[in-house]
């Protein structure tokens, strides 16, 4: 088993890049403009109606609205962090904007939490990829490995859930205004795609981890208590022997 600790601890490690890249694509949406990073968004949805006219189709990415050009991402705003889902306060006017996103916050808190914990879970997946590199020689980086992994797909399934919530129900809400809406495969592929990649990652850390154990302690365990069980033994058949002299000189 302990041969197949590098083995495991590479294989965690490749999912964890896999994971580590998709997150990436997904976090530069909207940053820059190069393929495959301008095909990400996580909503689309036609403005019609909507004045001052804003960009029509919008795209909400992560760090900016874009339009579309050429069925990608284009003409893109400016860069704001942590960029929150609120139509009325995207698009600077309530005129055309369907009327549940108006008076609530709903949204909003939603979309910036999901960019909150989509950034926490890169950090730990970033942590786990350097520590990844113990587990190919020591049991214990499988461990440490194995609890950044843990985390990161902890904090990656909340963002995963979190982007689905606001962009399926901003969906609904622009489909039942009779504007067009439509969700981002991409973004939604490859976030729930590196929870995927950030699970199996754990388990095979935890796994690299465990490997050798068995071997180590049936080494250390064995040899003590075959010891203990051999001076008992001796130690028996010495008092026995004595009792019997004694027996013996009595009689």
């Amino acid at each position: 088993m302990a041969a197949a600790r590098p083995i495991l601890s590479l294989i965690s490690l490749i999912l964890l890049a896999g994971g580590l890249l998709l997150q990436f694509l997904v976090v530069l949406s909207g940053g820059i403009q190069a393929f495959p990073v301008n095909l990400v968004y996580f909503l689309q949805v036609s403005t019609n109606g909507i004045t001052p006219a804003p960009r029509n189709p919008s795209r909400w990415t992560f760090w900016a609205i874009c339009g579309v050009v050429d069925g990608r991402n284009g003409n893109c705003g400016a860069v704001v962090p942590a960029l929150p889902f609120d139509p009325p306060r995207n698009f600077g006017t309530t005129q055309g904007v369907p009327p549940g996103f108006t008076g609530t916050n709903e949204y909003f808190y939603l979309s910036r939490c999901m960019f909150a914990f989509y950034l926490i879970a890169l950090f730990f997946a970033s942590c786990a990829l350097l520590t990844g590199l113990l587990a190919l020689f020591s049991r214990l980086g499988g461990y440490i490995s194995g609890l950044n992994t843990i985390l990161a797909c902890l904090f990656q399934a909340t963002a995963a859930a979190l982007m689905t919530a606001w962009t399926v129900l901003g969906r609904n809400r622009f489909r039942n205004n009779g504007q067009d809406a439509r969700l981002g495969r991409y973004a939604y592929g490859f976030t729930w795609a590196a929870v995927a990649c950030y699970f199996l990652s754990t388990i095979l850390f935890c796994l690299s981890g465990r490997a050798g154990k068995d071997k180590y302690s049936s080494k250390s365990g064995g040899g003590f208590l075959g010891r203990k069980r051999s001076t008992r033994s001796r130690g028996s058949f010495i008092d026995a022997e004595s009792q019997r002299r004694v027996k013996d000189d009595y009689s």
